[in-house]
């Protein structure tokens, strides 16, 4: 499982890496402010005996090497030593990657980019990375197309190859649903919300009327509001790459149901990712969170021995998307060749269902989700969910949303200057709305 810093809501995830299961933060080479380390690639300095050594530049506790993917590289590529440097949070890596970037020198021969940051990416440093979509063993056929575009170019240049991806579920805690007079069937549960939003309110507020005291249904109303901010066709910017989150109708049907949970006491107010919601985990405080794959460990973590089989996961509401990465080659490299094969390789099906298996972080290949490691998948934590099949299906159905240079500000700010005080403050929403926009318009210079 791989935690590290995302954007928007996600950006507090980091905040809490180092609290997830034990050894997460292990095995990293490096730990830097510096998203490079040796300048330009390794060229056979540094491999000795002739071998070319490849640097990686990761955030946080990426899960390449910790599943062991570079090790068994190396097996087959006798030739080749593999170095990570890895900085442990991504508001630190990405602004030096840039820099890097813009100099061409501090780089490593293959970097890593969150999800949130790849649109700045093809749209204004394209020119100085590969196009990997033309590197040798790639198969675009065997991914997503929704997370093949997010690393694409509008005149066609992949710069990034997908690693992993978010698809939603929602967790919950049957034995909660049970005192409420909910089903407690995963089947059933996903049954109370399928396709609609705001059947996952109704059922809120069927929880609130028999709900054990001192519960809520759902932890906070900020990640209600970015989970049908993720489940759209469009957020924050158009097709056309123009700034719409104001005249958003997704936007504005995110933040309405989201005032509407805090606004009805169905959350727990909660800042997801802060001590207290830890916490909530444990004392079984709230019913249900919206939930990655990479969130199932999370849970675990943090409800302890108690919570176990008695949270479980059903499908969302709508397919939604909280998180993924992508692998680049600069142009700058000097080993460009070869980093483009060990990326092609690391993101093969075959190697993202490993990844999935020892870290939970869930293929951004298609192709991958036949194999055994991901059909298979079942967490005994969870009711021995069929996780794999679940987050599969959720996965297929992530619409092909496009992503802004700007969206983790945005997201950030619409859910702790906006939604954080309705929730907690009892702000009304209008209020809350024009503070949120405000604060977003002057980080963007608007």
């Amino acid at each position: 499982m791989r935690y590290r810093t995302r954007t928007s809501r996600t950006a507090v995830v980091l905040a809490a890496a180092t609290a997830l299961a034990a050894g997460l933060l292990a095995g990293c080479a490096e730990d830097s402010d510096e998203p490079g380390g040796s300048s330009g690639g390794g060229g056979d300095g540094g491999g000795g005996k002739g071998k070319t050594t490849l640097t990686v530049g990761v955030f946080g506790a990426f899960g390449l090497q910790e599943a062991g993917l570079y090790e068994e590289y190396e097996d087959l590529n006798p030739d080749i030593d593999i170095k990570q440097n890895s900085v442990q949070r991504n508001e630190n890596y990405w602004p030096a990657l840039l820099t890097h970037l813009s100099s061409g020198s501090g780089l490593s021969d293959i970097q890593a980019v969150e999800v949130g940051n790849i649109a700045e990416l093809t749209g204004t440093h394209s020119g100085k990375l590969m196009d990997l979509g033309k590197a040798k063993g790639v198969d675009k056929g065997a991914y997503l197309d929704w997370k093949w575009q997010q690393g694409t170019t509008d005149d066609g240049k992949t710069i990034g190859l997908g690693t992993d991806i978010g698809p939603t579920g929602i967790c919950y805690r049957k034995d909660l649903f049970k005192k409420a007079g909910l089903p407690t069937d995963r089947e059933e549960v996903g049954k109370l919300w399928a396709g609609d939003w705001n059947k996952y309110l109704e059922a809120g507020k069927r929880f609130k009327e028999k709900a054990p005291e001192d519960t809520a249904f759902v932890d906070g109303a900020t990640g209600v509001m970015a989970a049908v901010h993720g489940s759209g066709k469009e957020k924050f910017y158009d097709a056309e790459g123009e700034l719409v989150y104001k005249d958003s109708a997704g936007v504005k049907e995110g933040w309405d149901l989201a005032a509407e949970f805090a606004e009805a006491g169905l959350t727990a107010k909660l800042q997801q990712f802060q001590p207290s919601w830890d916490q909530a985990f444990s004392n079984a405080s709230f019913a249900t969170v919206t939930c990655p794959p990479w969130m199932l460990g999370y849970i675990k973590d943090k409800a302890g021995d108690k919570g176990e089989d008695q949270w479980d996961v059903a499908a969302a509401p709508k397919p939604s998307n909280w998180g993924g990465s992508f692998l680049t080659v600069p142009e700058a490299g000097k080993n460009k060749e070869e980093a483009a094969k060990l990326v092609a390789w690391l993101t093969a099906p075959k190697q993202q269902a490993k990844l999935f298996d020892k870290r939970a972080s869930f293929p951004s290949a298609e192709a991958a989700y036949a194999l055994p490691e991901v059909k298979d998948a079942k967490n005994a934590y969870f009711g021995d969910a069929p996780v794999g099949q679940i987050f599969a299906k959720a996965a297929e159905g992530v619409p092909v949303q496009p992503i802004g240079p700007k969206d983790g500000i945005i997201s950030q700010y619409l859910a702790d200057t906006g939604m954080l005080g309705v929730d907690q403050k009892g702000t009304s929403p209008d209020k809350a709305w024009d503070k949120a926009v405000k604060t977003i318009d002057n980080a963007l210079d608007q």
